[in-house]
Order: structure tokens, then C-alpha cells, then sequence
């Protein structure tokens, strides 16, 4: 592993992690949702089944993941790379593209854009959810789990020669299913190893993210390269939230340009707006967490891309980067989450 120590590792090959510049730590350039389709109550079934148009646009919107051509952004490469030009020119300098096996992980999709771009792309390594998880994925044990992970980034992934820089997003629902309880025990067997970056998403309840963090330290995990996803959907209360920080995992606010009225996937979570998140990211500067914020959008379905009239990949640089600055966050410490925060989580030990 000496080659990678000090390195990242990116699809078209390690770098140093200098190069990296301002990174986006969640994001998705091309996946498929299916798995998660949510269906429309009856008198929507035909808007569910149209194009994306001016006049549905807003209710999908509101309804993202009940159109089912909105879950495949799998289809919209040259809106992407177009996208991660316009990205790069604002002065983005790298994506970390967290799809991950389960929801259609595209490595040559992923060297493509790097090559296209310039953008540095890092790729997730393991499993999603366990809605996703194939009959032989639930039948492996953690030792063969940790197998796959570590082959993923010493030799790459789906059959290509291209690796995986960070494993995850890994997917975790609640209650836990016994299968992703497995794959966070090779997770943290094959971080051991590796001493590379590691990237949770929770499920959808406050308590998820603590009981991941016991399950990752109980098998051995680095938590100070883990990061704990959605953070912004999952904990809510002030209180929780800066007792999670105390466990010292990477705090990522990954849903920036997501304003949604009725979250489809928790009625009971009120999805807080971007106002809400620069507050929330101000507070944890405020206690002295600023060494364990990151930031991102998650971007995972069409409508959120710029074609669709959406916010882009570029919406915390030209839009929340300067709210920040307004409400009094310094320059340093958005350097420190944009730039300083993800070179030191994507570097291998």
C-alpha cells in the first residue's frame, strides 16, 4: 500500500492530494434510482409516465422520485460533462462520484468524464442499500465482503482496470438489515487495510447514525476517514447533532439545493432549506467543527441538473458559498470545508 500512501486515488490514477481544489464529497454523475421509485397517487400515474416538460416540471419537483425518466440519470452524459465544465470554470476541482453497486455504477462513464473534464473524479467502492443487494451479495460473509472491497481499489471495479478511491456511499436503511450490518464490518475490515477513505449513507432516522458509527468502531474503523452522509435529512435536533460530532466522523451537509415541501421518503422530516443549512453549518464552526464539516448536493436525479432548470453541480460555489460569506462564515473556514476538509479525508494513510 505504499504507493497509495500520501496519494489519492482517482479514475485515471492516484494523485497528489494538492491537486484536488475545491471538491463536491457526494455527488452522482450517473446511476439509476428505480430501486427507490415511489408511486404517484392514482391521478398522477400518466404525469408519472411523460417526458420531463415545462408543465410537469414543477410537480416533479415536489415529486422527484415518483417520475420514473427522472431516476435515470443515467441518460444525460453530455448534460453532465457540460455541467462539470461549467463546474471547473467557477473554480470546482474535483467531484467524489459516490454511485455504488446496487444502483448502476458506471466506472468507464466515470473515467470518460475525467477525461473529458479535467475534473478529478474519485470513485465509491461496495454496496448500497439492501433493497439493492443481490442474492450473492446477502449470502457472502464479512470476509468475502472485505474481498471485494479491497479488490476494487487495488485492481478496480465491475471488470474494468479502473479504481475506487473511497468505499461507499455504503447504503444503510432502518431498521439495519442484517446484510449491510455485514457490508459496515468489511467496510471497516477492508479500511483497516487500506487506510483509505470511508463514506456512510444513514437511514432515515436520527438514530441511524449512531448506531452505524458503534457497528464501524466495534469491527475496527478509522472513524476520523469516515464520513457520516445526509446529515442535513437525518438530525434535526440541535442537541443530537452536536453530541454526533462529538464521535470525531466527518460531517457531511450533502443535500445543498434540495427544498423539498414533502419529503417522500419520511413524511414525518421536514426538509431543511439552504438557509437552514448554512445555519447549521455556522453552529457546528461556531463549536469548533469546522476540521469536520463537508459539503455537496447529492445531485441524483434529472431534474436537479441545469437542463431541467435545476441548480447544477455548481450551486455551493456561485450560490451558497456567498450566503455563507454574508452570514458571517469566514473565508478560511469555508477553504477549510471545501478545500482542506476533503484532502485530508480522501488521502490514504
Amino acid at each position: 500500500m505504499s504507493s497509495l500512501s500520501g496519494k489519492v486515488q482517482t479514475v485515471l490514477g492516484p494523485i497528489e492530494p494538492s491537486k484536488l481544489g475545491r471538491t463536491l464529497t457526494h455527488e452522482h454523475l450517473a446511476m439509476t434510482f428505480d430501486c427507490c421509485y415511489y408511486p404517484p397517487a392514482l391521478c398522477y400515474e400518466a404525469t408519472s409516465r411523460e417526458p420531463i416538460m415545462m408543465k410537469n416540471l414543477f410537480w416533479i419537483q415536489k415529486n422527484p422520485y415518483s417520475h420514473k425518466e427522472n431516476l435515470r440519470l443515467n441518460q444525460e452524459m453530455e448534460a453532465v460533462r457540460e455541467e462539470l465544465l461549467y463546474f471547473k470554470a467557477k473554480g470546482g476541482g474535483a467531484v467524489v462520484e459516490n454511485t455504488t453497486v446496487g444502483i448502476s455504477r458506471d466506472m468507464k462513464a466515470l473515467r470518460w468524464f475525467a477525461e473529458e473534464t479535467g475534473i478529478h473524479i474519485i470513485a465509491g467502492a461496495g454496496f448500497y442499500v439492501e433493497a439493492t443487494h443481490s442474492p450473492e451479495t446477502r449470502a457472502m460473509s464479512v470476509e468475502q465482503l472485505t474481498d471485494v472491497l479491497v479488490n476494487e481499489i487495488l485492481h478496480g471495479a465491475d471488470g474494468t482496470s479502473i479504481k475506487c478511491g473511497v468505499i461507499g456511499e455504503i447504503g444503510c436503511s432502518w431498521p439495519l438489515a442484517e446484510s449491510e450490518r455485514k457490508v459496515l464490518q468489511a467496510t471497516a475490515h477492508a479500511q483497516a487495510q487500506l487506510g483509505c477513505p470511508v463514506i456512510i449513507h444513514p437511514g432515515r432516522n436520527a438514530s441511524a447514525p449512531f448506531q452505524i458509527i458503534r457497528v464501524l468502531q466495534e469491527a475496527g474503523v478509522d472513524i476520523s476517514k469516515t464520513v457520516m452522509s445526509h446529515i442535513d435529512r437525518t438530525l434535526l435536533d440541535k442537541t443530537e447533532l452536536l453530541e454526533f460530532a462529538q464521535l470525531g466522523c466527518y460531517l457531511e451537509y450533502d443535500l445543498f439545493g434540495t427544498e423539498l415541501l414533502h419529503y417522500q421518503f419520511n413524511p414525518d422530516i421536514d426538509m431543511p432549506d439552504d438557509n437552514k443549512r448554512i445555519r447549521r453549518v455556522h453552529l457546528l464552526v461556531d463549536e469548533g467543527y469546522e476540521d469536520r464539516i463537508l459539503m455537496a448536493h447529492d445531485i441524483h436525479t434529472k431534474h436537479r441538473l441545469m437542463k431541467y432548470g435545476g441548480h447544477g453541480y455548481s450551486h455551493i460555489l456561485t450560490n451558497i458559498v456567498p450566503k455563507m460569506l454574508l452570514r458571517g462564515i469566514t473565508e478560511n473556514a469555508i477553504d477549510k470545508i471545501l478545500i482542506e476538509n476533503p484532502k485530508q479525508w480522501l488521502t490514504f494513510k
